[in-house]
């Protein structure tokens, strides 16, 4: 700044270094002379008498160059006012200065922005922040910000301000979290914008700093970023307690600092909930907790936990009508009546107000959430708190209500398939099985996979295992209808291909009858095996199932080469058969494709796991029991990828001591004959009480081989549980069962057998048919194992 001092008279006086500076002109050239010698144009005002009073204007002087400086100037009486002090800065530079100082009155004018000058070592110099601008402690010049606020916070602000002070790099909308000390605990969200000051000598003189509330955008934000982070995490699971536990884990520490998810005790079981209105017993249990900090709190309800009966109550009443609560803790404990057991189940230590909202979907209400703020988080909860909390336990309720109708349907499911699938174990004369069935995990969990063991006549067995393509109900639904087709063809004793072939016309049929979107997904794979425990002979027939493994006694587990064939319904390929003779104490183990979900369904590694498992736990008297649960030990409690289904099966031979058989000619005589060798044979078996109905059912079926079948004819007794009477001719002729009247001469043949019997039927060989019969006795003569009786004349 120029500076001179001039006389009433406008005489230079004295002449500074920077007004030398200015014009170009040293004091010895002004000094002593008129200042109108430097003006360009007379200074306007000129005050009385052509003598310079106290004034400031705009004037422009002459340079020593010629050139015309324009300046602002002002002028001030010194002493007695004989003398004024004339100062001077080029006239751009006033309006700078003038500027900046505008701005700087405009800031500190301001009531919503804050601002505020701090020194080197962050002492506040400067401030417009008052009381009521935040709504907080005044911050007072001198003061440091950890005066006003939380030392944490405070830190974190300071660091900020010494990193703009120490690179001058500014800081743009820093977000921070302020928190007043305690006792107070209000709470607020800054912006703050920092820029560095610096001296005449350009080195760092402090710091300026603009902050301004984003409490209320960032909660908006914050409120925002929850319902989205609530709507991708809640719902997910089709698990009603896993759904549970997604909602308390969002809403903590986002909403509150503790929070419990409870829900009606007939949610969990898939059923809808009861209406429950008023006081009592409420059927809800505590299914999901959360906290922001530590543990749930020892003595407050836990999950697993139901609820104890609570008071009737205006709160009580208006949550189990619909509505969200946002009551205190006095309050809660007023609606519990006072009671100081219920408070301390229910009402959590150090809280001091809560939000609870309804879980309702679809018109019912399936539970409450119930949000807590303890003295972590002082502030109240806010109107806004309380439509954010509605709003994501409705989202959630679909959530819940979606896994409920899951976990009904899972049930009905898993019910229907117990109710499908046979017996897991079994004990009869020709096998000893245990059977397996592993749900998978998800959607996929009930699907179609099956097993079966049908006692079929004369002590023979037929093994079944399927897989029915698709999952869920439907899935179950077909694997019922596959299996009871199964058992009535089996039933018919027809050959294994051909309870496969009669199955696949089936699958086709239902195929055809289905939805046209669901066609493609009708059809199965099945694997049948017929074992016959007189002569060991088991025959297999597949459709498309994995190959049976083999483990004979003394030996290593071998699969079985059975011919593939196509799955059921494709239609148009015949079936194959295999039959292979099996020694007493042989496992057959037969398994679904889910076995594969172990080695990630690569095929060969899955068929090397199931081999290596047979042989190392597959010996001679180990329980099959015992052999099953290691097939399925590597996949723990974990459910499989995909469900799975194994049998296994222990085969027996019935002892040649048990079984007596015979061949006759096609003549009269044949009838007398095999009378008489099945009645001595009776005899040493100890079977005297059914020699009277034995020989009529041995008379009227040779008779009637005899007569319209011809010869050779087979009688084969076979001693169980039961007494078996087998006789076999040429003939393909179907026997029927007829009610002769008075006047016919035949037809009561068979009438009489079934009469004699409890089960009676018949069967087709490769050539000729076999009829049987049942009869139950009841063996006195303590000889289990008796000779056979040599066929006599």
């Amino acid at each position: 700044m120029a500076a001179a001092v001039v006389d009433r008279r406008g005489t230079v006086i004295r002449w500074s270094s920077a007004a030398e500076s200015l014009l170009g002109r040293p004091a010895e050239d002004v000094c002593g002379r008129s200042v109108r010698r430097l003006l360009v144009r007379p200074l306007s005002p000129v005050y009385g008498g052509g003598r310079y009073g106290p004034g400031s204007g705009v004037a422009g002087l002459r340079h020593s160059s010629g050139r015309t400086v324009e300046v602002a100037y002002r002028a001030v009486p010194l002493g007695g006012a004989e003398e004024y002090l004339l100062t001077a800065v080029p006239a751009a530079d006033a309006a700078e200065s003038e500027q900046a100082l505008a701005l700087l009155r405009a800031l500190f004018s301001q009531t919503r922005l804050g601002v505020g000058i701090h020194d080197t070592d962050l002492n506040v110099v400067r401030t417009n922040i008052t009381p009521e601008m935040f709504d907080g402690p005044p911050l007072p010049v001198g003061s440091r910000l950890g005066h006003v606020m939380d030392a944490e916070d405070a830190e974190a602000v300071e660091s900020v301000l010494r990193e703009v002070l120490e690179t001058g790099v500014p800081a743009v909308r820093s977000t921070h979290l302020i928190r007043a000390p305690h006792p107070s605990g209000r709470q607020w969200v800054m912006s703050l914008t920092a820029l560095r000051l610096l001296d005449r000598s350009g080195r760092p003189g402090g710091v300026a700093v603009a902050v301004n509330d984003t409490t209320a955008e960032e909660t908006l934000r914050r409120q925002i970023d929850l319902l989205h982070t609530s709507a991708a995490r809640i719902g997910s699971s089709l698990d009603v307690v896993e759904t549970a536990q997604d909602l308390a884990d969002v809403v903590v520490p986002e909403l509150g600092d503790l929070v419990s998810v409870d829900l009606s005790e007939s949610v969990l079981s898939g059923e809808e909930p009861p209406l429950v209105l008023g006081g009592g017993r409420q059927h809800l249990a505590r299914v999901a907790v959360a906290t922001a900090g530590g543990g749930w709190q020892a003595g407050l309800l836990g999950p697993g936990e139901s609820y104890p009966p609570l008071p009737d109550s205006d709160e009580l009443r208006g949550v189990q009508e619909g509505a969200t609560m946002l009551a205190s803790r006095d309050a809660v404990i007023g609606a519990l009546g006072g009671d100081d057991h219920l408070a301390g189940l229910l009402v959590p230590d150090r809280a001091h107000s809560v939000l609870v909202a309804v879980l309702r979907a679809r018109g019912r209400s399936l539970g409450t959430v119930s949000v807590w703020r303890t003295e972590r988080r002082p502030e109240a909860f806010e109107e806004s708190d309380r439509l954010l909390l509605a709003e994501i336990a409705s989202r959630a309720a679909l959530g819940v209500d979606n896994a409920r109708r899951y976990t009904h349907e899972h049930r009905a499911a898993v019910a229907l398939q117990e109710q499908l699938l046979p017996q897991a174990m079994t004990d009869l004369p020709a096998v000893e099985t245990a059977g397996t069935y592993r749900p998978a995990e998800g959607e996929m969990s009930i699907s179609g996979d099956w097993f079966d063991v049908i006692p079929l006549p004369s002590s023979r067995v037929a093994l079944v295992i399927g897989d029915v393509i698709g999952h869920g109900l439907p899935a179950t639904a077909t694997m019922g209808r596959l299996r009871t087709a199964i058992q009535a063809f089996g039933g018919m004793e027809l050959p294994p291909e051909e309870v496969l072939t009669q199955v696949d016309d089936l699958v086709q049929r239902l195929a055809a009858e289905a939805p046209a979107g669901r066609r493609d997904v009708v059809g199965a794979t099945c694997l049948y095996a017929l074992y016959d425990p007189v002569s060991g002979l088991c025959t297999f027939a597949s459709a498309g199932q994995p190959p049976p493994v083999l483990v004979r006694p003394g030996g290593g587990a071998e699969f079985l080469d059975v011919p593939p064939g196509p799955p059921l319904g494709v239609g148009g390929v015949p079936f194959e058969s295999v039959t292979v003779r099996l020694e007493p104490d042989t496992v057959l183990a037969l398994y679904t494709d889910g076995l594969f979900g172990l080695e990630e369904f690569d095929v060969e590694r899955a068929l090397a796991r199931i081999r290596h498992r047979l042989d190392t736990t597959c010996r001679p008297g180990s329980a099959l029991e015992a052999v099953g649960r290691s097939l399925l030990a590597d996949f723990g409690d974990e459910p499989p990828h995909d469900d799975l289904a194994v049998l296994l099966a222990r085969t027996r031979t019935l002892s040649a001591r048990s079984v007596a058989s015979w061949e006759f000619p096609a003549g009269p005589a044949s009838v007398a004959v095999a009378r008489a060798a099945a009645l001595r044979q009776l005899t040493a078996w100890g079977l005297d009480d059914l020699s009277l109905t034995t020989e009529l059912v041995v008379s009227e079926l040779v008779t009637n081989a005899v007569r319209h079948a011809g010869g050779p004819v087979g009688l084969r007794l076979i001693r169980e549980n039961v007494l078996i009477c087998e006789v076999t001719d040429p003939s393909n002729t179907q026997p029927r069962l007829l009610r002769a009247t008075d006047l016919d001469e035949g037809g009561r043949g068979l009438f009489i057998v079934a009469n004699c019997t409890t089960r009676w039927g018949s069967r087709y060989g490769r050539s000729g048919k076999t009829i049987w019969t049942e009869q139950p006795f009841f063996s006195r003569s303590g000889n289990d194992d008796p000779a056979l009786v040599p066929l006599a004349g």
